[in-house]
């Protein structure tokens, strides 16, 4: 009998499990996988990171005389790349089998299904067996989803395939324009590919900030990647070159676009079939399950935690927040069940994005005197030292008590930058407690506290 067994071993599973075993609890992990680490170590947010740094690099030696250097004959080699890419995952994933024996968490191969009063059914390499536990948690995450009547293959691609690629492809069409499309249409423009994004709807990057998609936008054209708002891609056709694909773009002409390869980015869906739920009190709303705030569904001793959950977004970080919260809550430990406005994104485009809380438009919309501040990266010294002086920041605060309500940031390492007012608004810090806050000179963070000063419409450097 165990204490808890854990379903999955992405971040949001195996960070739980190192929870457990911190707590002295007896802990078991169930992975289908030949390897720990879940989508996001190896077919997701690391290695798809590991490419947009070689990309960023390959950016310096494309023009080095900018850096007042020369580089003759330079040439990207795609399949050392990859093989970078991968030692990178493989290490880590070294790393969270480490993390399982240092923490006493058996880990256990093979496909975890409820079978009711807390036992599950696992069918691995070893055939079948039961195990017990009093809590089981679910953190089975998620898989892209696909077009009806595709398949995904060497020409029509998703986040798996598209990272194996061995040669540049000339032309990519990518449909969606969310984190994984608009990232992977920044690793291979810059590549050398010839990038088209078809978005459905009236803007790219459509969960961030009016101001921030728009600026994404500029810059994209600008870098020559082709944006396409409102478009209704409408027939997919495979050819001897690649595909073929029949758009409605906004203006309501039809195009016919030729591509070598087509990466399908449209969402995607939480891992909750074939898992047993039938016959349990687990609640699912379109396949994702509904959780309490501690993460428990309706099934008593069954927590869900991830890319399954309803109603928060399918991030790792907030996989593994969530896992720490639901281990608390069986152990018996205190915690803080996740706040969804503090909850940071990141987008790791060039120029790469990092928002938390309210968007403008969310926060008028709630009914706040919303106050405003903005500072562009073209006034930060570091930015200009960086050569990567796109974007701003923007932060939105409540007038009346100057309660940060969000911030939205686009420029050079945005995802990074965002932490300081994530950590500020857990602190429950008020824009005059940042405009208080020395920041260091010269940072890219500089530009941050000068949006906290614009609010006051005191920024120095604008």
């Amino acid at each position: 009998m165990y204490d808890v067994v854990i379903i999955g071993s992405g971040p949001g599973g195996y960070s739980a499990a190192v929870r457990a075993g911190q707590y002295g609890l007896k802990a078991a992990i169930v992975e289908k996988d030949p390897k720990l680490g879940g989508t996001c170590l190896h077919v997701g947010c690391i290695p798809t990171k590991a490419l947009l740094q070689t990309a960023e690099v390959w950016e310096y030696f494309k023009k080095p005389e900018e850096q007042g250097m020369h580089c003759d004959n330079a040439r990207l080699d795609l399949p050392l790349a990859m093989n970078r890419k991968n030692g990178i995952v493989s290490k880590h994933a070294k790393g969270v089998e480490f993390l399982m024996k240092k923490n006493k968490v058996e880990v256990i191969a093979g496909y975890g299904v409820l079978k009711g009063r807390g036992r599950v059914e696992v069918t691995g390499p070893q055939g079948t067996k039961t195990i017990e536990a009093k809590n089981i948690v679910i953190a089975t995450g998620s898989e892209a989803r696909m077009l009806p009547g595709l398949q995904p293959d060497d020409t029509i691609l998703t986040n798996i395939e598209i990272l194996n690629l061995q040669q540049v492809p000339k032309s990519l069409a990518i449909i969606g324009s969310g984190a994984v499309g608009v990232e992977f249409a920044s690793i291979f423009h810059r590549f050398g590919t010839q990038c088209t994004v078809y978005e459905m709807l009236p803007r790219i990057v459509p969960v961030e900030d009016e101001d921030v998609s728009k600026e994404l936008e500029r810059c994209f054209k600008k870098q020559g990647i082709r944006c396409e708002t409102g478009a209704k891609v409408e027939k997919i056709e495979k050819t001897a070159a690649g595909v073929r694909l029949t758009a409605t773009l906004s203006t309501g002409k039809q195009e016919v676009l030729e591509a070598e390869k087509l990466l399908v980015a449209v969402g995607r869906k939480p891992n909750t079939d074939k898992l047993g739920l039938e016959g349990t009190k687990v609640e699912l709303d379109r396949g994702f399950i509904k959780v309490n705030q501690w993460q428990q569904t309706g099934e008593p001793g069954v927590y869900a935690i991830g890319d399954v959950v309803a109603g928060t977004p399918q991030l790792a970080h907030v996989a593994t927040m969530e896992g720490l919260v639901a281990i608390a809550h069986i152990a018996g430990k205190p915690t803080r069940p996740v706040m969804k406005n503090r909850i940071p994104g990141a987008t790791y485009t060039e120029p790469g994005i990092g928002s938390v809380g309210l968007t403008e438009a969310q926060a008028r919309a709630a009914g706040y005197k919303v106050k405003v501040g903005k500072f562009p990266f073209t006034g930060n010294s570091k930015a200009s030292i960086l050569g990567h002086h796109e974007g701003f920041a923007k932060i939105v605060s409540d007038e009346k008590y100057g309660e940060i309500l969000g911030a939205h940031i686009i420029g050079p390492h945005a995802y990074e930058l965002i932490a300081e007012v994530v950590a500020a608004m857990e602190a429950e810090a008020t824009v005059d407690t940042m405009v208080a806050t020395i920041h260091a000179h010269p940072t890219l963070y500089e530009a941050v506290g000068e949006a906290f000063n614009a609010v006051y419409g005191q920024a120095i450097n604008a």
